[in-house]
């Protein structure tokens, strides 16, 4: 599913279901060894669909650990992001020669809870949300803009091993599938220009948000 609104060099791999019979490596065994079944499940899951992507890449499987803030630590010739939640998991991954960075959310298509879009979102952004829930009541554009917010973050950390703060991009959703994200705070530099905003795309489909950004490697 997320593949439709990532670029066709990026390799994906997804699940609607945690299979049976998943092993992890004990070096991922360590990091859910006190974890819920749940949290298991998902974790379990997800590393798998990551392997599949290495695989489709000729990379044969390796632990996924996290590193910083939790970012998984991928094989140095490649880029990837990972996203969970229930009824869905998904791996992305593409090689460094075409990818600066990747980032992918997906969310339950229903409303954020009461009282987090006012943590989330600037003044702006709540007025634009409320905007296109006026045009389109029956998509859940608080959790669009949540889910987009998430993809930032992901596709940011990789070129920066620096936080973003949810305050700290403005995010500007078209209706037609796609945002943009203004930082607010000095960006990565990449080929010797700075970056001042990642684009994205977004998909609303079986009861999921998804979200993804893709940043193109620099030649030379």
């Amino acid at each position: 599913m997320i593949e439709r609104i990532l670029p066709p060099a990026a390799v994906v791999a997804e699940s609607f279901t945690d299979p049976a019979g998943l092993t992890l490596f004990p070096e991922e065994e360590k990091l859910v060894a006190n974890a819920v079944d749940k949290r298991r499940r998902e974790f379990t899951t997800v590393r798998h669909c990551a392997r599949r992507a290495l695989g489709e890449l000729g990379i044969a499987p390796v632990p996924i650990v996290s590193g910083e803030r939790g970012a998984p630590i991928w094989p140095a010739e490649v880029v990837g992001s990972m996203t969970h939640c229930d009824g869905y998991r998904a791996a992305v991954l593409g090689r460094v020669t075409q990818f600066a960075t990747l980032g992918v959310d997906a969310e339950p298509h229903a409303p954020l809870p009461e009282g987090v879009l006012d943590a989330i979102a600037l003044p702006a952004e709540r007025t634009r949300i409320a905007a296109l829930t006026a045009a389109d009541p029956a998509t859940c554009w608080d959790r669009l803009l949540f889910s987009a917010k998430e993809s930032v973050y992901k596709a940011w950390f990789p070129l920066t091993a620096r936080w973003l703060d949810f305050a700290e991009a403005d995010i500007v959703i078209d209706a037609a599938g796609t945002f943009v994200a203004r930082l607010l705070v000095p960006g990565p530099v990449l080929g010797g220009a700075p970056v001042t905003s990642f684009h994205g795309r977004f998909l609303v489909d079986r009861g999921l948000v998804v979200t993804a950004i893709s940043i193109p490697a620099v030649a030379g």
